[in-house]
């Protein structure tokens, strides 16, 4: 046990997986030390941290004050936290926008997780984080409880779903009008802020969730941007949660094929898909109770293993394939009744999810923008996610205010904007036939496919300098991705001590 705890505390820092009057953009780039203006704003020193799954980063920070409602601009306001991040270097003008995933996610915290995929881009630009509305330090949306528990550890109960929910609206009701919480809303907070801190147009990378907030603030101003990059891409057209099963599976299968085809991994684990259906099969009519350490606080915990654990532990770990080389390992150590590493990455990567989420904001998002075109698919109910997250998405929505999708919200971006895509070749929820369908409609776009790779890509391999490139010349076509040949492919665990040679 004690190699398993040692391990699974290393993954845990795996999982991740980001001036003004007279005063330029470049002075002072460098510095921490001092206080800045930027257009009509005054930042002041700050430090991002992003927990133990990030790194400490210094900053200037500042807050915007926005009205919650811009239908009733003289009622209750909230305050927008932002951080600027200065360039190594005398800085351009046009600053560098990192538009965070979930939804739910901070943007201050995940740059923190996404450092190095800054570090080139950095040394010319400005990064600006903005936390979106909801979360981070930015009228946080969460509760404790089923509606802020992201994917939970028991069957669902929709009548539990819709108690909790109700009871989180409850308690959030009074600090928010939850129907002004959407994506249309975000966009609107981002133009202030770039009005705010005096800019003409601004360049815009978002990840995941954030590429779909990056498409709809460049159809809305496409005056004011000036690049898009898009990292894990989520087209307009998408109803987030109809795919998640469909994608998932496939990459599943496509990861944990790669161990029956590499001779050392088969001999020693055999076939790990068949492995996870076996269990599946157990689970139905058992759940046994295990004895684990946890990875987190180093003490012995008691918990039942659940079909609901492995479908999260297949789901989270899938995003990484570096850590989806242990999937096989785990699956043949259940096979041999051996539950403690799997449930000690369920518990890992739980805590992770819950701590990382603002699920208040999510579900106004979700509730406003995808509610009502979610459907159940029978064919999903024998996949690892099944019909759960459908069920009960549909279920809070009959709960949660929501706010008004505008007419064209599906519509694609179109136009001349520079765009760049990136996919990773096995990712589990933004495959690539998604960039393939976001690029179509644009002109000037160039879509990368790194193999290998899962979600979220902006730090692998040489992508960090390509995404300089592309918004030091704003143009992604001539972009010589040779180099992405040379991103390693990770390779399956036969055993705890990690990658064989």
């Amino acid at each position: 046990m004690k190699n398993h705890f040692h391990w699974f505390r290393t993954t845990w820092v795996l999982i991740a997986a980001i001036c003004g009057s007279g005063t330029a953009w470049a002075q002072d780039g460098g510095s921490a030390s001092i206080t800045r203006r930027v257009g009509r704003l005054d930042f002041v020193p700050c430090s991002l941290s992003g927990g133990v799954l990030g790194h400490a980063v210094d900053a200037q920070c500042t807050t915007l004050s926005v009205a919650e409602s811009r239908e009733a601009p003289d009622g209750r306001r909230i305050e927008l936290a932002i951080a600027l991040i200065p360039a190594k270097r005398e800085a351009v003008p046009d600053p560098v926008f990192m538009l965070a995933g979930g939804p739910g996610q901070s943007a201050r915290d995940s740059y923190t997780h996404l450092t190095g995929a800054f570090a080139e881009v950095g040394k010319t630009h400005n990064v600006v984080l903005v936390d979106q509305r909801g979360t981070g330090k930015s009228n946080r949306l969460t509760c404790v409880g089923r509606a802020d528990a992201g994917i939970e550890t028991t069957e669902p109960d929709l009548d539990d779903v819709r108690r909790e929910t109700r009871r989180c609206v409850e308690k959030l009701g009074a600090q928010a009008d939850l129907t002004r919480y959407s994506t249309t809303d975000a966009i609107a907070d981002l133009d202030e802020v770039r009005e705010a801190l005096g800019l003409t147009t601004i360049n815009l990378v978002g990840i995941s969730y954030g590429t779909r907030v990056a498409q709809q603030y460049a159809k809305r101003y496409p005056a004011n941007t000036r690049t898009v990059t898009l990292d894990g891409v989520v087209p307009n057209t998408l109803v987030l949660g109809n795919e998640h099963a469909k994608n998932l599976e496939a990459s599943l299968n496509a990861q944990l094929a790669q161990c029956t085809h590499d001779p050392r991994c088969a001999d020693k684990l055999g076939d790990p898909r068949a492995r996870l259906d076996a269990l599946f099969t157990v689970l139905k009519t058992a759940s046994p109770l295990v004895h684990f350490r946890s990875a987190m606080t180093g003490q012995m915990q008691h918990e039942r293993l659940t079909r609901r654990h492995v479908a999260m532990v297949m789901r989270l770990y899938s995003y990484m394939p570096m850590l989806a080389g242990l999937l096989p390992l785990v699956l043949k150590e259940a096979g041999d009744g051996r539950y403690e590493p799997l449930m000690a990455m369920a518990e890992l990567v739980g805590q992770s999810f819950q701590e990382g989420y603002s699920t208040g904001m999510q579900y106004s998002v979700m509730c406003t923008e995808d509610a009502n075109e979610l459907t159940v698919d029978p064919a999903d109910a024998q996949t690892v996610l099944g019909n759960d997250l459908v069920f009960e998405a549909k279920a809070a929505c009959e709960v949660w205010p929501h706010g008004t999708r505008p007419a064209d919200f599906r519509a694609p971006l179109t136009g001349a904007l520079p765009v760049l895509l990136l996919s990773g070749e096995l990712d589990p929820v933004t495959p690539p036939r998604y960039g393939e369908e976001v690029a179509r409609h644009l002109p000037n776009a160039r879509h990368l496919i790194i193999k290998g790779q899962g979600h979220n890509v902006l730090p692998v391999g040489c992508v960090p300098k390509l995404l300089s490139q592309f918004i030091r010349t704003a143009d992604a076509k001539q972009l010589d991705e040779a180099c992405l040949k040379k991103v390693p492919k990770a390779l399956p665990f036969v055993d705890f001590y990690g990658w064989e040679p």
